[in-house]
């Protein structure tokens, strides 16, 4: 296995191929999606569009790679998973994962979590206020009247400390200081990525601090398993391992209840079509604009990690399980793309074209005394850990 460290004097070019894409059988989805019928060119990302400071840190990419050619690209400005490059069922490299060519891009995007680890909260916080210990804390409110991954700088937006662990992983490292976005203690964060022989790619995730706080870390990698910029995710087969789920407000801000899936759209119990009940009448869809909701993963009836969803691309074949260690899975269906931004070969973030599912704890926690607390104390630690594993049907 061979893990590259990109230097300046270095540029990396991955072989560019064409993704072709049907139009999706959703006239929604037909109207919005401009590049189902066209070809997309994507290749990796050079090293030096990734190198420069900023907040007075060294930015790059760094490019995981397993014996089976598949590599991961991430860099240490806000974490990201920058590109996912993975056999399809004809042994073509794809990248699966929504992205730009340059770390300005990240930086003036309008979607700012592609690919990044968040924190220190992942999801969201009602009104953007909590309490521990009888003290109240007040965040900034970056989402409507709530807090949403962390507050108006969350971990996507600064530069991780980085460093090379043997040839297959990445460790990166932060402290988010006592008070930064109002949160109490000081952080101290860890995320470790890890790209396999079994073409998974792992994610560690470790935090302490020294003194009472909240946190919730996860990753926002926008996934699209046909290729980055190839069109719909709607006829994506997805299955959930989740009989219920929290039902949110109109501010997708959980109302503190678990409800069963059984008869309604978000039963994903069993394999369907993303795009099959998107458009039903459902205050839930409403309320989301869509799939935008945190499933209540059923309990592991064995050891290791809890599995937690699958994914196969339509056109591809390419399937994504999902394992973790966390008690909920967001799933969002790309509802709030708009066609804004330029992606990695070219291609737009059009409406509905990518899907993210983000391990976690539940969404406003703190909030919700019967939610699994979220607390974190001195002399503990907060570890977890997510796979995201790949293979091909046929």
């Amino acid at each position: 296995m061979h893990f590259g460290y990109l230097r300046s004097t270095i540029f990396l070019c991955a072989a560019t191929f064409a993704l072709s894409c049907k139009n999706s059988s959703e006239k929604k989805e037909t109207e919005n999606s401009t590049h189902d019928s066209t070809a997309v060119t994507i290749q990796l990302p050079s090293a030096a569009a990734f190198q420069t400071m900023i907040d007075g840190k060294q930015v790059n990419l760094f490019v995981l790679k397993n014996k089976n050619n598949m590599q991961a690209a991430i860099t240490n400005y806000g974490g990201r998973i920058v590109s996912l490059l993975v056999p399809d069922k004809n042994g073509k490299l794809t990248d699966v994962v929504v992205g730009f060519d340059s770390v300005s891009q990240y930086e003036n995007s309008t979607e700012p979590y592609f690919g990044a680890t968040i924190g220190r909260y992942g999801n969201r916080i009602a009104k953007g206020k909590f309490k521990l210990d009888g003290k109240e804390y007040s965040l900034f409110t970056n989402n409507g009247p709530n807090t949403l991954h962390g507050g108006k700088k969350g971990f996507q937006a600064v530069v991780w400390d980085a460093k090379q662990n043997g040839d297959s992983s990445l460790e990166l490292s932060y402290l988010s200081k006592d008070g930064e976005e109002n949160f109490p203690g000081n952080l101290t964060a860890k995320v470790t990525y890890t790209l396999t022989d079994n073409n998974e790619l792992k994610i560690d995730y470790y935090a302490t601090t020294d003194k009472k706080t909240v946190v919730n870390l996860t990753n926002h990698a926008f996934f699209n398993l046909n290729g980055q910029g190839s069109g719909t995710i709607n006829d994506h087969l997805l299955m959930i391992n989740a009989d219920s789920y929290t039902p949110v407000d109109s501010t997708l801000i959980p109302m503190g209840k678990i409800e069963q899936v059984a008869g309604t759209p978000l039963d994903f119990r069993q394999p369907v079509r993303i795009g099959m009940n998107v458009s039903a009448d459902n205050i839930q869809l409403k309320n989301g604009s869509g799939y935008d909701h945190n499933f209540v993963l059923n309990p592991n009836k064995g050891s290791g990690l809890n599995f937690a969803a699958d994914v196969v691309g339509d056109k591809s074949g390419i399937e994504m399980k999902v394992f973790t260690d966390q008690p909920g899975l967001q799933f969002y269906g790309g509802n709030f793309m708009k066609s804004k931004n330029t992606i990695k070969g070219g291609a737009k973030d059009d409406y509905r074209t990518a899907f993210c599912l983000e391990t976690q704890h539940f969404p406003d926690a703190p909030n919700h005394p019967n939610f699994a607390s979220t607390v974190l104390e001195p002399g503990k630690i907060y570890k977890t850990s997510s796979v995201y594993s790949f293979s091909t049907k046929k």
